[in-house]
């Protein structure tokens, strides 16, 4: 590609992502700090992929997205799940009309812009699949009729890391659907001594305005993958990737006996794809290997299997990604 064509491409994609500031604006008026978690939520819905959020009670995972979808005029759901959840409570179901002596079609909360799956894994198997297999096809079968969903949609799942009794373990087929897993930490002091201000004081504070309309995000999408990547930036994203496979090729064979598998073929093109969705938000109109760098943890943590050994020492994904970054040469 010509230097001529970067710049008249650097310059589309400046003016493109101009809503992004926007974005971040109207989400800081309800938000205090998280800046993490909500780049992560735009990126998911900028790169059209789904978000595990992982996090304990009170840290605003339902605020944000709640906000978010006020600020894109989206519609919003929130799924609370249980053990006693069944598919057609997500899905929708056929109901029985005596009027009409028929049969009519109730859709299920899976019918939304946002939806907010909360603690995702205190559900069983049946209801899990039903809801990764629309966040996957985006579509739906009721009573044998197929109801596609609408655009932009995004799923953000939440799971609580504390407690474990009477949950359901998300199977990693179903946990590699989510292109980001975001851990969320707690507010620094001064964060959580506006947060409480904020909380004490008027009721109006913090009125959140519509300031994209969802077809904006929707042209957007096509922007990101517009975004120029290099072929040594791919090469990087493979080598990447390739390391939580056979870390021996890479320098690092203390590494092998503590991964018992590395990323699927799904972590390479969601690291590529996330990669440019961030060039965007950074309005750049191509992507430098610090992009990748940036949001590699939250694509890989989750597609990263450790064996009894890394448990046994207590190594993490955090810290084989982390080795990663520091050996593989960075273009």
């Amino acid at each position: 590609m010509q230097s001529v064509d970067i710049e008249a491409l650097n310059q589309q994609i400046y003016m493109d992502s101009a809503f992004v500031e926007r974005l971040n604006h109207e989400a800081a008026k309800v938000i205090v700090g998280q800046h993490h978690m909500i780049e992560r939520l735009l990126l998911g819905l900028l790169a059209s992929g789904h978000v595990l959020l992982e996090g304990l009670p009170g840290l605003a995972k339902t605020l944000a997205i709640k906000t978010l979808s006020k600020a894109i005029k989206a519609d919003f759901n929130r799924i609370q799940f249980t053990p006693d959840l069944l598919p057609a409570d997500i899905i929708g179901t056929m109901i029985f009309n005596p009027s009409t002596n028929d049969f009519t079609v109730r859709k299920g909360p899976i019918f939304a812009n946002f939806v907010l799956a909360d603690e995702i894994n205190r559900a069983p198997a049946k209801v899990q699949s039903a809801l990764l297999e629309a966040m996957q096809e985006r579509q739906v079968t009721i009573g044998g009729t197929t109801y596609k969903l609408d655009e932009p949609f995004l799923v953000l799942a939440t799971q609580n890391p504390i407690e474990q009794e009477g949950t359901y373990q998300l199977p990693e087929a179903q946990v590699d659907r989510f292109m980001l897993k975001v851990l969320i930490t707690y507010p620094n002091k001064e964060e959580e001594r506006e947060i409480i201000r904020r909380n004490l004081g008027s009721a109006t504070f913090g009125q959140v305005n519509p300031v994209v309309a969802p077809s904006e995000i929707l042209k957007a999408r096509e922007s990101v993958r517009k975004v120029y990547m290099d072929e040594k930036i791919e090469q990087y994203i493979l080598d990447i990737v390739f390391s939580t496979r056979q870390p021996e090729q890479y320098g690092m064979a203390d590494m092998k006996p503590l991964i018992n598998y590395g990323g699927s073929p799904r972590a390479s093109i969601n690291l590529a794809l996330a990669s440019k969705a961030y060039a965007f938000m950074q309005r750049r109109g191509y992507v430098i290997p610090e992009d990748v760098r940036n949001i590699c943890h939250d694509v890989m943590r989750h597609r990263i299997g450790l064996t009894y050994e890394a448990e046994a020492e207590n190594i993490t994904q955090e810290d084989i990604v982390n080795k990663i970054l520091d050996t593989v040469e960075v273009p």
